[in-house]
């Protein structure tokens, strides 16, 4: 059976996603929908970057597109700056009785113990008059920190602490957004960006965790967060903007769930704009990895390297994101109505993708 999918917005993850739906057999893509009128009118094809015309305009006609009924929204639109509209979006989605896949916003990936009952409330009854499903992923938080630490513990004989770790050097990552409004990059060291304000780590990577936790059946004490930041030796430029000598150029926290004081599932980010900065801090396998670290009997460490065709480790990153939601289209629209989690899901695999 093919499924029709509307693809919601076309920036750094949105492209890819494109791609990746016309890539699979199963999937056609119906509409597109931009932010922006600039982007209005523009081959869906182009946006994506594929070099060749997919024979479909795109439109910021929101009201057009939900006309279409699709099976599925691939959404990808930004959410970390505008939370509030982002889920308006998303219960307008359901409601209408569109089963959506998201990479946002991320704490929705797995709410319980996480997110308020008044922000998930709703989702859940827009899912239910909609009869419709929905699933918050990505690879982080997503596959890097759910199914693929999940799998590396069946083979564990005892577990004391599992840790997931994104290890990157984001200076190819085009998003000034995201890097100075968000994480605070390039702005004074002591200043608190919207990301390290209190409990905003354990919303956005609590959720991380917990699902972790429940994986292994853990019941955990608390969330507890530990941040480092360090300067930037020299003025340099990267690909978001310049970095001021002085300013925010690496970044290092964690989300630690507890159990009977001590950490047992943790989320661990490392995050440089330069590969030279805070050498003595963990450093990625190849140019980038996700990393998992399984301590117990026996002691296991799992190393995920990220590299794209064009060399760009940040490039991988974009479309592992892009392709753990567009892969698990067909299991989501077949799962019974809900706000799910990737513990609700089966295998997911790349069938269909070998050529």
């Amino acid at each position: 059976m093919t499924l029709r999918i509307v693809q919601w917005s076309t920036g750094n993850v949105g492209r890819h996603a494109i791609a990746g739906i016309d890539a699979r057999p199963e999937l056609e893509l119906v509409g597109v929908w931009v932010s922006s009128a600039e982007k209005a009118g523009r081959d869906a094809g182009e946006l994506a970057g594929l070099g060749r015309s997919l024979g479909l305009t795109a439109t910021n006609d929101a009201d057009a597109l939900l006309a279409l009924k699709p099976d599925c929204i691939v959404h990808t639109a930004m959410a970390d700056n505008r939370l509030p509209e982002a889920i308006a979006d998303l219960q307008r989605f359901l409601a209408a009785g569109i089963n959506v896949v998201s990479s946002c916003p991320v704490f929705l990936q797995y709410p319980e113990g996480v997110v308020p009952a008044e922000i998930t409330d709703p989702i859940r009854a827009a899912a239910a008059e909609g009869a419709a499903s929905l699933w918050v992923n990505g690879v982080d938080p997503g596959f890097a920190n759910d199914w693929l630490p999940l799998v590396l513990t069946s083979v564990c004989e005892r577990i004391d602490e599992v840790r997931c770790f994104e290890i990157l050097d984001y200076s190819t990552y085009d998003n000034p957004v995201v890097l100075f409004d968000v994480m605070g990059f390039g702005k004074p060291v002591d200043e608190v960006p919207m990301l390290l304000m209190p409990g905003i780590l354990s919303l956005a990577w609590g959720s991380v965790v917990r699902q972790l936790a429940a994986g292994l059946d853990v019941e955990l004490d608390e969330l507890r967060e530990t941040v480092q930041r360090l300067p930037a030796p020299e003025t340099f430029e990267i690909a978001s903007g310049k970095i001021e000598k002085g300013t925010t150029a690496a970044l290092r926290f964690e989300v630690l769930g507890m159990r009977g004081g001590r950490p047992v599932c943790v989320l661990e980010h490392v995050t440089r704009l330069r590969a030279d900065l805070a050498p003595d801090w963990p450093q990625p396998a190849g140019k980038g990895c996700y990393r998992v670290q399984v301590t117990g009997e026996p002691n296991y460490t799992l190393d995920l390297q990220l590299l794209g065709t064009d060399g760009d480790h940040n490039t991988a990153g974009l479309k592992a994101t892009a392709m753990r939601l567009v892969n698990a289209v067909e299991a989501v629209v077949a799962a019974p109505p809900g706000l799910l989690t990737a513990l609700d899901l089966p295998l997911i695999t790349g069938r269909g993708l070998v050529r």
